[in-house]
């Protein structure tokens, strides 16, 4: 090969523009060939000996390999033919813009590929759910995508720190603009990170109660108890108090009854008893305290605490209908009369 260039350059051929031409194409086939050569044999050796790894990484990176086209392998060989027999400069520039636009593409779709794997292995962990999975990936490829089209301006002489200045100024523009839709955004990551809710959790927040079907980049839907879809903006979730009934791990009751004021104080001391021996018999509760808590406008006022041993709002309405019933059953037995509203008048005769 050596002895080759010696010779053309002392015939004068190199010199010539045909010759240059020629000798350019040939280094271009040369480059071509080694290219494929390379993929051929060195990466389907490579293929092989990665199939007895167990990790998958050195997978992705040879089907990235292999993914290649030829149009890149024809851009890198004009390159690299047109500074080793030195042809014209506009030729030159425009190989090497084609080659950096190719080579960019390539190196995010290796990239996009790798940040894809470790997305899928953090949702797999049970770390994210499938909707951050997406997001993530999006923000990460666009993410990519200007960092590469940067680098290429930036090979390409353009000046970088003159158009993000640009980019900053209309960047602010455009966040003031889409502050509500950002703000609903960043609540969205608040949500999914902090997990003050999930999907299938009972909430109330405000006047609105329901169970969480869906969360949005934007908005959550909640099934409403009566029926209807609640669609309400992450931002006004993350700034309301939040009550979840899903993570309770037993219920907290409180429930008052009153008696006449004609009932005896013998059978008023009787009812502390009569309400312990009722919650002794019925399962999944436990009873905190009994007291003989006011006297009424029409009523001697009894107060009950107890405990549901379970978050379900169902379970809790079977035990009170438990209690309710017994506790009407034994009184009626101990001649006890619950109260209701009534207004005694005293008269007076006069002689």
């Amino acid at each position: 090969m050596k002895e080759i260039l010696i010779f053309l350059q002392n015939s004068g051929f190199w010199n010539s523009t045909g010759g240059r031409y020629i000798f350019a194409f040939l280094v271009f086939l040369f480059i071509v060939g080694v290219a494929k050569v390379f993929e051929i044999l060195v990466v389907k050796k490579l293929r092989k000996l990665t199939k007895k790894t167990k990790t998958n990484w050195d997978d992705l990176l040879i089907k990235n390999i292999q993914s290649i086209n030829w149009l890149f392998y024809i851009f890198l060989a004009g390159w690299l033919a047109c500074v080793f027999v030195q042809i014209h400069s506009k030729v030159e520039k425009i190989f090497f813009v084609l080659f950096l636009l190719t080579l960019g593409y390539y190196l995010a779709k290796l990239f996009l590929s790798i940040w894809r794997c470790f997305l899928s292995a953090l949702q797999e962990k049970g770390k994210i759910d499938l909707t951050m999975k997406n997001l993530l990936f999006q923000i990460g490829k666009w993410i990519l995508i200007i960092i590469v089209l940067l680098l290429v301006l930036q090979n390409l002489g353009v000046q970088v720190s003159t158009l993000l200045a640009g980019l900053g100024i209309g960047g602010l523009a455009v966040a003031i603009a889409l502050q509500n839709i950002l703000s609903d955004l960043f609540s969205y990551f608040a949500i999914h990170f902090d997990k003050p809710f999930e999907i299938g959790d009972f909430i109330v927040f405000g006047s609105e109660k329901g169970t969480v079907e869906k969360i949005g980049l934007k908005s959550t839907r909640i099934r409403a108890i009566t029926g209807e879809e609640l669609v309400v903006s992450n931002r006004e979730l993350t700034e309301k108090k939040i009550h979840n009934f899903k993570r309770m791990t037993e219920r907290r009751i409180t429930f008052t009854f009153g008696v006449i004021y004609e009932t005896p104080t013998q059978k008023l001391k009787k009812i502390p008893e009569i309400i312990k021996e009722i919650f002794e018999k019925i399962e999944m509760i436990r009873l905190e305290r009994v007291h003989f808590k006011s006297f009424g406008d029409f009523s001697l006022d009894f107060e009950v605490v107890y405990y549901v041993l379970s978050p379900d709002y169902l379970t809790y309405l079977d035990i009170q209908q438990k209690v309710n019933l017994a506790l009407k059953e034994r009184f009626e037995k101990e001649k006890i009369e619950f109260a209701y509203p009534t207004q005694t008048i005293f008269l007076k005769k006069q002689s």
